[in-house]
């Protein structure tokens, strides 16, 4: 489903990937983990086509290079770390911007573009919010809106930059939940940078650990989350416990009593 070999990513001097290559497959989800800085945020993006990168990028069987912003519109669904939320947007009105790949240059919605945005709605449980305007909505109401437009879309890839980083730990959960529950209902491929490792350990099929421009390995959970691992790029705070349930649960401890004296 997305392929990418000796991707590259610059900023200037500064080389944001440096040659990686990976795959994910149909209906698979991929967690992107690694430190800040690592190039979580690169990789999706040069897969969704946002940044200019050295490289092949494969979506579906097709060179990304090859396809025009609207056909990588109809493939890819992109859900940035920091979306815009116009304010005075009403959640129906946001919903249909999803369409937008959908609908030819200087033509309007059709009655298939809103029927798709109404069922994402209801799918969502957003129906009773539909003509809510966008500022007066809780930041978990605003992440199932978000993932709303970006369902609208119909594309068979998800890419989530950071879906839960401004939701506490209950709703973190809940939001993903729900995109696990939409990609097995549509058979999506998911590629979502998290930094909860834990979370990502519960969710994704398998890992990829991006440090310093590099894939350093990818996996299960179980082969990704090892405590010699985490500590070399996460720092000596980082320890992975098992949970009664046989969960991988990754904690942080304080340094100062791991160095004080016994």
């Amino acid at each position: 489903m997305i392929s990418f070999e000796n991707l590259t990513v610059r900023y200037g001097d500064t080389v944001a990937l440096d040659g990686v290559t990976g795959r994910v497959a149909d209906g698979e989800w991929l967690g992107v983990i690694g430190p800040n800085g690592a190039g979580k945020t690169t990789l999706l993006s040069a897969i969704a086509g946002l940044l200019p990168s050295a490289g092949d990028i494969s979506i579906c069987g097709d060179r990304a290079a090859v396809l025009s912003r609207r056909q990588l519109a109809r493939l890819i669904a992109y859900v940035p770390q920091r979306p815009v939320l116009p304010p005075g947007m009403t959640v129906s009105d946001y919903v249909l911007l999803g369409r937008t790949a959908h609908i030819g240059y200087l033509r309007t919605e059709t009655a298939t573009d809103r029927r798709v945005c109404q069922e994402v709605i209801g799918q969502l449980d957003l129906r009773a919010m539909a003509r809510r305007k966008l500022g007066t909505m809780s930041g978990g109401e605003l992440q199932r809106v978000v993932l709303a437009r970006a369902l609208a879309q119909e594309a068979p890839v998800l890419l989530l930059d950071e879906p839960t980083s401004a939701l506490d730990l209950g709703r973190r959960m809940e939001a993903l939940e729900l995109v696990d529950e939409v990609r097995r209902e549509r058979a999506l491929t998911v590629v979502s940078a998290i930094h909860d490792l834990t979370l990502a350990g519960q969710f994704a099929d398998r890992l990829m650990l991006v440090v310093a421009a590099h894939i350093v390995t990818a996996g299960p959970a179980a082969e990704v989350l090892r405590d010699d691992l985490l500590t070399a790029h996460f720092g000596p705070g980082v320890q992975v416990m098992m949970t009664d349930t046989g969960e991988i649960a990754v904690i942080s401890r304080r340094l100062a009593r791991l160095r004080a004296p016994r």
